[in-house]
């Protein structure tokens, strides 16, 4: 008797295991598909003439210093 309960024992832990790793699989493709992005384009951030932080690049004619 002792056998078979060590056996369905670990049956059971070999199928909580397969379901956390399925449950944990499912969490990250629904975190990949519903992710905002991560691109470096996303990520940056400029600084304007007055300090200002601002999503939009600079002119790229160049200043003159008087």
């Amino acid at each position: 008797m002792a056998k078979s309960q060590a056996t369905f024992m670990k049956k059971q832990r070999e199928k909580n295991k397969q379901k956390k790793k399925e449950d944990k699989e499912f969490r990250k493709k629904q975190r990949q598909e519903n992710s905002t992005g991560g691109d470096l384009d996303n990520m940056l951030a400029y600084v304007n003439e007055d300090g200002e932080i601002t999503s939009t690049p600079p002119d790229a004619k160049p200043q003159s210093r008087a």
